[in-house]
């Protein structure tokens, strides 16, 4: 049985103005070039676009339209984005079901139709139609979209960006239609925007109305468009490129991360991909490494937590857990003291779940557990590669809390997270994962409970009167004539108030009577109020208390930071 190409051969063959000879070696080169061969007989003037389009017709036996005069459904934009359209040189005429019908112009690139099944999800049927009508076709068609983005971001913010260099390492994009393409410029300018605004994630998420963006800023989620329905699959695609996802998988979740290169350092995004019932939502989490170098001081810590910190993680060997629910920071600290750490005479090994920050000098490995390469598994390999620090990205169970602590009393300083509701509450915990309590105690250096506060905008900054009853909780803890500051609210802020975030802490740290309670069998309750009274201990809302005090933040944030600890004890 012929083949469809054989076909076409066999009737081009038989045109009278086409030698044999010529017809293969174009069919050749147009092979070699990775061009169709029906846009290679047309440019080397073999035949015309229309005698083409006729003869495939006949051969073939396929319909053929004239697409000048066929109206498209605005909703096919949604199954076939523009890039996609573009790419392969096709055009949605209808969707029916599970089927997908296209123009396109070369039936011999079954690569071409496979990809679209995959891509679509669908059964691709094809019609035919000029090359050039295909093209005049998507200018016109996919028109729409520009203009509902330009509608969309107008009302954006753009002035004062920092220039931003993508970074896509091999990957073969075409640049200068990329600076041209309506919705490169939309994603880019949502990022942009959330660069400019210090907001710490970016969500995107699908209705049938159109796609909400939300930025998280100072831990809280604000409203900053909706893009229209109709571009929201061709966002999706772009952002699965830039972060060098599977753009034809849409049923499964999936993880990636790029990178953007800003005048003032690198800032790293860390992407997620969610299929939901209205599409795929996406959240792009923004780490920036410039965060890193700044200081324990200057993450918002008071100068005894700092000390006490920096006290520590100098010792040769031992463990700092850091605790708090997610959002809190934690991370950012762990890094932060890596950061600190990380000298060239020192071998220092993380391992996450997944990579948070990639920091040169480090030795950084991801968990995979579609094979079973988990946080045990990899730290039995760290520790055979003669480490000075290990940092671990979190301690989830108990064997994961075992080769920790092990490693800690043979030679290694180990960093590690843990979700407690308080300093106490860690030390306590690993013993009810199963632990040892003398191996708790010999271990333990250190630990770190913290939260995320709100500052007061410093530039609608004032001081406010707070009525005494809404002040009776923490009125033992405030000095008299203390002055209290709120933000009135203004365009630095988002007329919120605030104005970025601080570190609130609980530093407990393990000498010998804490080692003695622990091993004695002692509550948490019972370690905490030893460590307030003899060591000077804050507790979490006493520090956010003192932070309200020194005009850093104020009453609505203390009583925040109070209902999450009430919330989750």
């Amino acid at each position: 049985m012929e083949s469809t190409r054989e076909k076409i051969f066999k009737a081009l063959h038989k045109l009278p103005n086409i030698n044999p000879s010529d017809l293969d070696a174009l069919a050749y080169a147009s092979y070699d070039k990775h061009t169709g061969l029906t846009k290679t007989l047309i440019k080397q003037g073999i035949i015309s676009e229309e005698a083409l389009l006729i003869l495939l017709v006949r051969e073939l036996r396929l319909p053929s339209i004239d697409l000048s005069k066929y109206r498209l459904d605005e909703h096919l934009k949604n199954i076939l984005p523009e890039k996609i359209a573009r790419q392969y040189s096709v055009v949605p005429i209808a969707s029916l079901g599970d089927t997908l019908t296209v123009a396109v112009s070369d039936p011999l690139n079954v690569f071409a139709i496979d990809d679209l099944r995959n891509i679509t999800g669908k059964t691709i049927e094809i019609v035919l139609a000029s090359h050039s009508q295909i093209l005049r076709t998507i200018e016109q068609f996919y028109a729409s979209a520009a203009q509902s983005i330009a509608k969309a971001t107008e009302n954006m913010p753009t002035q004062d960006l920092a220039i931003v260099q993508e970074q896509f390492e091999q990957m073969n994009m075409d640049a200068e239609a990329g600076e041209q393409a309506p919705i490169i410029r939309m994603v880019n300018l949502i990022i942009k925007e959330a660069i400019r605004q210090r907001a710490s994630d970016i969500h995107l998420e699908p209705s049938p109305e159109g796609m909400r963006v939300r930025y998280r800023i100072d831990g809280i989620l604000q409203d900053i468009l909706t893009i229209p329905a109709e571009s929201q699959s061709a966002v999706v695609v772009r952002i699965k490129i830039m972060s060098r996802m599977d753009i034809t998988s849409f049923q499964v979740p999936q993880d990636g991360r790029f990178k953007m290169r800003m005048s003032s350092g690198e800032i790293d995004f860390r992407v997620s991909m969610l299929p939901t019932t209205h599409g795929q939502k996406v959240v792009m989490r923004l780490l920036d490494k410039a965060n890193l170098s700044v200081g324990l001081n200057k993450l918002g810590f008071s100068k005894r937590s700092v000390d006490t910190l920096e006290e520590v993680m100098y010792k040769p060997f031992g463990m700092i857990l850091v605790t708090g629910p997610t959002g809190s920071g934690k991370s950012t600290t762990l890094y932060s003291m890596i950061n600190k750490l990380n000298t060239i005479d020192r071998n220092i090994i993380t391992i996450e779940d997944p990579v948070e920050y990639l920091v040169d000098g480090l030795t950084q490995i991801e968990t995979k557990h579609e094979i079973g390469f988990n946080f045990a598994m990899g730290l039995r390999a760290i520790l055979r590669q003669s480490p000075d620090i290990v940092m671990v990205g979190e301690i989830r169970d108990a064997e994961t809390a075992d080769i920790s602590i092990k490693a800690s009393l043979t030679g290694q300083l180990v960093l590690s997270t843990l979700h407690t509701n308080d300093a106490a509450g860690a030390v306590t915990r690993l013993v009810d994962m199963g632990l040892e309590p003398f191996l708790v105690a010999s271990s333990l250096l250190l630990v770190c409970a913290q939260r995320l506060c709100r500052k007061v905008c410093p530039y609608c900054k004032h001081p406010v009167d707070i009525p005494a009853k809404a002040l009776k909780k923490i009125e033992s803890k405030i000095k008299k004539g203390t002055v209290f500051y709120e933000g009135k609210g203004c365009e630095r802020c988002r007329h919120t108030g605030y104005l970025g975030r601080l570190g609130v802490t609980e530093v407990l740290q393990i000498d010998d009577h804490v080692r003695d309670l622990l091993i004695g069998g002692k509550s948490a309750e019972e370690i905490s109020h030893y460590a307030q009274e003899k060591q000077g201990m804050k507790l979490l809302f006493d520090d956010c208390v003192d932070k309200m005090c020194q005009g850093e933040t104020t009453l609505t944030e203390v009583y925040r930071i109070s209902s999450l600890e009430e919330e989750q004890t």
